[in-house]
């Protein structure tokens, strides 16, 4: 059987037994055709090695008529997923052909860790009102995402108890379960007190939202911020001042470590 019933057999495979998508199919149509118009409607144990390294090559140069773009490299394994996919469903039927482990992906480009540079920082960490009860915790927020290297996740994870503002350090249990002390810089522990000085509540999260209905059950717990509000918090002040670079929460962490390496 040539490659054209076949592919045809395998997106109703995808419909009735995997139950995917409309979407998932027409982008595995979409992949699988761009394979048999470039190898011909051959039959499955054709393909070899030596064919799939021509397809590749040929990704590689492909060239978008409107766009006159190449591919980029993450758009071409999605042709190699899909391939595998394909060759995968030929084994589970028993039809002779490649093994789909013998297809390799594409490297992706390494992209460059974006960090702002002093006077970007200085920038972003001044920008909030410190005049305003949120403008106090957002400075605190960024300066502690900055200080101490935090995930997002972590630092939405912090209560009141957790922070010693004497001693400037502290032990939390970060990705996979793993404890590690952070420090807290002067500028850290100074904003942090300034916050905490203005919060007349007794919730256990250490930062809170100040908008909305009031809701004390569970010690504040839903008072707290949540990861995507820190993504929100530190995007305003970005757009306010205009930044080149479109920093992140995670953007202030890899800065923290980058200027960390410079001063060893």
């Amino acid at each position: 059987m040539a490659l054209s019933a076949l592919i045809t057999d395998f997106l109703e495979y995808l419909e009735l037994e995997r139950n995917a998508s409309q979407l998932t199919i027409r982008n595995y149509d979409h992949y699988l055709k761009r394979f048999r118009d470039f190898a011909g409607d051959i039959e499955p144990k054709n393909i070899d090695l030596n064919l799939i390294r021509k397809y590749r090559l040929y990704l590689s140069r492909w060239t978008d008529p409107k766009l006159k773009k190449n591919l980029k490299r993450i758009t071409q394994n999605y042709f190699m997923i899909a391939l595998r996919a394909f060759l995968r469903y030929l084994a589970r039927i028993d039809v002779t052909a490649l093994s789909p482990e013998k297809v390799e992906l594409v490297e992706n480009e390494v992209r460059p860790l974006k960090v702002l540079d002093d006077t970007q920082l200085k920038s972003l960490l001044e920008a909030p009102d410190p005049a305003k009860p949120d403008g106090l915790r957002d400075r605190a927020i960024l300066e502690t995402l900055f200080s101490a290297g935090f995930r997002v996740s972590e630092l939405v994870r912090l209560n009141c108890d957790m922070i010693n503002l004497n001693r400037r350090e502290f032990g939390i249990v970060g990705k996979g379960g793993k404890e590690r002390v952070v420090f807290l810089s002067d500028g850290a522990c100074e904003w942090l007190e300034k916050y905490l000085a203005v919060r007349k509540d007794t919730f256990e999260p250490l930062f809170i939202r100040f908008q909305g209905k009031i809701d004390p059950a569970n010690n504040g717990e839903a008072m707290r911020l949540t990861t995507r509000s820190i993504e929100r918090i530190v995007e305003k002040y970005v757009k306010q001042l205009g930044l080149s670079v479109k920093a992140t929460p995670h953007t202030l962490r890899h800065t923290h470590f980058t200027n960390a390496r410079l001063k060893d």
